[in-house]
Parts: structure tokens; sequence; C-alpha cells
């Protein structure tokens, strides 16, 4: 028997804990769900400087900061790996690998991943040098020379952020030409900070145990194998959104993204979706918030609008 709750919300991120805090406050039965420890994305981060409230703060202190203020109003939490979410009339049924649950309201903020390299020393340097996110760490290389790997839209726009405040900006790409639009491309070698290397297939991040120094990587024409010295590198081949279990509601665009509008609505009533999971451009823990705020209101509001039917 599944157990009922009037909202379940997938995700302990920041944005599905305080879309928890609002929907809780509004005194409806909250379940927040996820596969692993509240905070998210926020457990692998060393240092975040770009918070409101904290001029720097660890990761996992601020997931722990960001939990314990929602607990004065008894959301359940629970661990479990969601396998499918199904529509039963007005409720939706949450599958998950120990137990089930229904709700007439489900909030999507399981987030995206990035795409790894795969090299020996990206995991190890990881948070140490090496980066997915230029917005959130470009302050931490002040003046250092940086590395970006990748070609795309993302690749170069984070470089030409980083260009800010790097010394220099090598972009290391597989192939002989960009993948980013034209204006990017126009802009990018029009930076006299940024310099790129072509053909170029990463084998490894070298550290010195302590913080990244650089990067190996080979000559895909020559196959020379060759060093890159860089203080920090920024991975940008791609970003996974963590979907699969929504597919089979409609509520996803081809590339797994979930649309919404501006309250967080998707395709499907009582359905809605948060944070990095959204079809949208900037993904950092401010607007995440922005955005749990809002579903977590929006829930009550519907929830309402069902009464009055």
């Amino acid at each position: 028997m599944a157990k009922k709750y009037d909202v379940i919300i997938i995700g302990a991120g920041p944005g599905g804990m305080t879309a928890a805090l609002y929907a809780s406050r509004a005194n409806l039965a909250v379940l927040l769900l996820d596969r692993g420890p509240y905070g998210g994305q926020m457990n692998n981060t060393d240092v975040i400087d770009n918070y409101p409230g904290f001029s720097e703060i660890k990761g996992p202190e601020l997931g722990e900061k960001m939990y314990q203020s929602i607990t004065k109003f008894s959301p359940d939490f629970e661990y479990g790996d969601v396998q499918s979410v199904k529509l039963d009339g007005q409720n939706k049924l949450v599958k998950t690998d120990t137990g089930d649950y229904t709700a007439p309201v489900v909030i999507v903020a399981t987030g995206a991943d990035h795409k790894h390299l795969n090299v020996p020393g990206e995991e190890e340097y990881s948070g140490r040098g090496v980066s997915y996110c230029a917005v959130c760490d470009a302050a931490f290389f002040k003046d250092e020379d940086v590395a970006v790997i990748g070609g795309g839209d993302s690749a170069i726009e984070e470089g030409i952020y980083l260009s800010q405040l790097a010394k220099s900006v090598t972009v290391v790409h597989r192939r002989d030409q960009l993948r980013a639009n034209a204006t990017l491309q126009k802009r990018a070698f029009a930076n006299k900070k940024m310099n790129f290397v072509w053909n170029a297939q990463t084998e490894s991040i070298t550290g010195d145990g302590n913080k990244v120094t650089g990067i190996t990587y080979r000559d895909k024409e020559t196959g020379e194998e060759k060093k890159l010295a860089a203080a920090g590198v920024f991975i940008y081949v791609g970003t996974l959104p963590q979907t699969t279990p929504f597919k089979g509601l409609g509520v996803t665009d081809e590339q797994g993204w979930i649309p919404t509008d501006a309250k967080m609505h998707t395709k499907v009533p009582g359905i809605f979706a948060l944070g990095d999971v959204r079809a949208k451009d900037l993904r950092q823990i401010a607007n995440a918030v922005g955005d749990g705020s809002i579903a977590g209101q929006e829930a009550y509001n519907y929830l309402q609008s069902l009464e009055d039917k």
C-alpha cells in the first residue's frame, strides 16, 4: 500500500529543500525523497562564495543549515531511488526501490549531472582545481592560467567569463574547430586572453597531490603526448538532466530537460519542476532556491484549486 502525502518532492538539493520548507509551513503533508544525503551537489562543493548571506561557506555546511531550517515544519525525509512516476487520476504514484508513495502533487528537483572525462586525476582533484562551473569557481583562479576542455557554447561562454579574472584561458578541444555558435566564436577569437589547442584528446589531469598543476593531452594528428600547465581545469563536455523516471509522463523535451512556466508548472497538472532539471541557462544555488519557493507555494495553490472543484 502506497503511503499518502499532499506533496512529494523528489530531490533534496537546495531547491527541493526550499520547496519542502514552503509547502510544509503551509501545513501540507510533505515527503522529501532522495537517493542520497540531503544537500545534493553542495555536498561535493568545497567552498561556496556566491550565495547571499555568506561571504564563504563549505557546501556540506550550507546543506546542513538548509535542512535544519525545514525540520521545525516536520516534512518527512526518506531515502529511495525513484523507479517511475505514474498518473492515477488526480494522484501521482511514485515507485522507489524502498517503497511506494502517492500524492496529488509531485515536485521534480532531481537536478543535472555534468558529464565527466573519466580520465586519471579528474575525481582526485575535483574541488581542488577541477571544476564544472566557472560562475561558481572563477574567483579562486584570479591571475592564474586555466584550461577549459570542450568546444561547445557552454565551454566558450564559460571561457570568456573566466578571462575576466584569469591570467590566461586555454581552450582544449578534441576537434579542429569549435562547435559554439558563430557569435561566441567571434568573441572568443578576439579575446587576447584566450588561446586554443586543437585536435587534443585529454589523457589526464595532473597535480602535486594537493591541487591541479595542469593536463596531459595527446595530439590526435601526430600522436604526440603533450603537457599544459594550468592551476584550474574547467570541464564542459555536456550536462545530463536526471529525468529518466519522468520521461513516460510527457513532461520532458527531446534532450530530457523539463520545460516549465514561470510558476514551475509542467505540462501535467500537479507536476512541478525546479532547479537544474529545468530547461534554462543559469544553474546556481540561488536560483534553485528561488524556484523552490515558487514551487512550494504553487503546490499549495494547486491543492486549494482541487478543493474548490
